[in-house]
């Protein structure tokens, strides 16, 4: 019998280097030797995170950082990781960093999902979010939508018991498709008493393109979940 070659797994993103401006180039060269994160170097120990008895956030496709840089700033008392792929938006994130004077921010430039399974402990975040991910909003294209079941499991084990699930969308079916999958997951259960959708915490910035959205009358849906107190298997 012939065994089965491994399937390959359906990854949530495309990767868009784009062009690097040159200060974000300069700030890949004097700044990620303090703040980037290693993959290869496996398991990190929160522990040597600044400061490193605060809370942990961990935030999935930051996209150019100034949302992230934000939280970090307003919330210096706790530690902040953020996770993305395209180089242009990590280095404007750098260069956020410097101009904050931020001490509070390490940055993976990987998978997110290699990132949570060989480098993030499990129970050792307060919080993950995940801001605005692709919709993917052709039909064909929806396996490819990062929020399914194998991906709840994931960060589940990886959150504190009572830790925060927090995503939110402007695509308003992903909103509706996002909302049913958490339902169905046991693992996380909503924080809204009545269920559905999430006012827009203080916690989570405005970007410049949903304050566009906002004065179109674009929607966006938030949905916050919490982990339950008793700890989850990892996977």
């Amino acid at each position: 019998m012939h065994e089965q070659p491994p399937q390959r797994r359906i990854r949530s993103f495309v990767r868009r280097q784009g062009r690097l401006t040159t200060s974000q180039q300069q700030a890949l060269e004097s700044l990620w030797p303090h703040y980037g994160l290693d993959p290869e170097a496996g398991m990190l120990n929160p522990d040597t995170l600044v400061p490193a008895q605060g809370k942990l956030t961990l935030e999935i496709g930051f996209g150019n950082g100034a949302g992230l840089a934000q939280m970090a700033d307003a919330d210096r008392a706790s530690s902040f990781i953020g996770i993305e792929v395209h180089r242009p938006g990590v280095g404007h994130l750098l260069l956020e960093i410097q101009q904050r004077k931020l001490d509070n921010v390490r940055i993976y430039c990987a998978d997110a999902i290699d990132v949570l399974r060989n480098c993030i402990p499990a129970h050792s975040l307060d919080r993950v979010c995940l801001f605005f991910p692709d919709p993917w909003h052709k039909k064909r294209h929806h396996k490819r939508r990062i929020v399914n079941q194998d991906f709840l499991e994931l960060i589940t084990s990886r959150l504190v018991p009572g830790g925060i699930f927090h995503a939110a969308t402007d695509w308003e079916d992903y909103a509706w498709q996002m909302l049913q999958t958490l339902d169905g997951f046991a693992g996380l259960h909503n924080s809204q008493p009545t269920g559905g959708f999430t006012p827009r915490p203080g916690w989570r910035p405005l970007t410049r393109f949903e304050q566009r959205g906002q004065r179109l009358g674009h929607g966006v849906w938030d949905l916050i979940y919490m982990a339950e107190s008793s700890e989850a298997s990892s996977p």
